[in-house]
């Protein structure tokens, strides 16, 4: 399946045991009862709370017959306004929406304007000022590649690896909106809110892009720069193999 939602009111994709108010709880919850089954869907991503998404993809098992079609019209009339099924079908039953992901596609978007867009504040994050976007192209290509990305994460748990691999970081600018768009096979515990937070910190001149560089290598969270506001990011695409 692929689903398209507005996560501003949700606590991030993840059931949670104490609140069902996630994407997950939603989408199992709905499906449990559509199918007089317990189902679990596991999905692509752990988006955080407040990220959304354009095209999550995830997959459950069931022995209902329901046909496919019948079910994305049940899902789409039961699920919230802010939830969308864009896409389902069968997929092979060793097929696993995380595991078999090769990468993964999210946009950070900021809006730059002389005073914030009313009707895209819930998908963006305000930032005015001068930015220099071709300072922050510079210090993002010192991210790409295969790195230790521990100072850029507030993952506590020490015992998991923070190795990743940036495959390609691009960053425009299309009238008043700055886009950072990230590709990576993974990534970790708020690692592209810090990330942006800190590429924002180079484009207001306040560090240079060589800094970023150090930071990385350095492991220190406590020299990154701040978290960027989740409403600025989305989920775009997974790619497969």
């Amino acid at each position: 399946m692929s689903l398209q939602f507005d996560g501003t009111r949700y606590s991030g994709w993840q059931r949670l045991k104490d609140n069902d108010n996630t994407i997950q709880g939603k989408l199992e919850d709905l499906l449990s009862k559509m199918t007089g089954e317990n189902i679990n869907v596991i999905g692509c991503s752990r988006t955080d709370k407040g990220v959304h998404a354009k095209s999550l993809i995830c997959n459950f098992f069931t022995k209902s017959d329901m046909e496919t079609g019948k079910m994305m019209s049940y899902i789409n009339h039961y699920l919230p306004e802010d939830i969308a099924l864009t896409y389902i079908d069968e997929a092979s039953e060793r097929f696993h929406s995380r595991h078999n992901a090769k990468s993964k596609i999210y946009r950070y978007t900021i809006d730059n304007g002389a005073h914030q867009d009313v009707f895209s504040r819930k998908f963006t994050s305000y930032v005015n000022g001068n930015i220099d976007t071709a300072l922050m192209q510079r210090a993002a290509d010192y991210l790409l590649g295969t790195h230790d990305f521990d100072a850029f994460t507030t993952m506590k748990s020490k015992k998991k690896s923070c190795k990743r691999t940036m495959m390609n970081i691009s960053v425009s600018k299309k009238g008043s909106l700055i886009y950072v768009t990230y590709e990576g096979d993974g990534f970790l515990h708020n690692m592209l809110r810090i990330i942006t937070g800190t590429l924002l910190r180079v484009g207001k001149r306040e560090i240079s892009p060589e800094d970023v560089a150090k930071i990385l290598q350095g492991k220190d969270r406590s020299v990154a720069g701040p978290m960027a506001e989740s409403s600025g990011l989305c989920l775009m695409q997974v790619e497969y193999n």
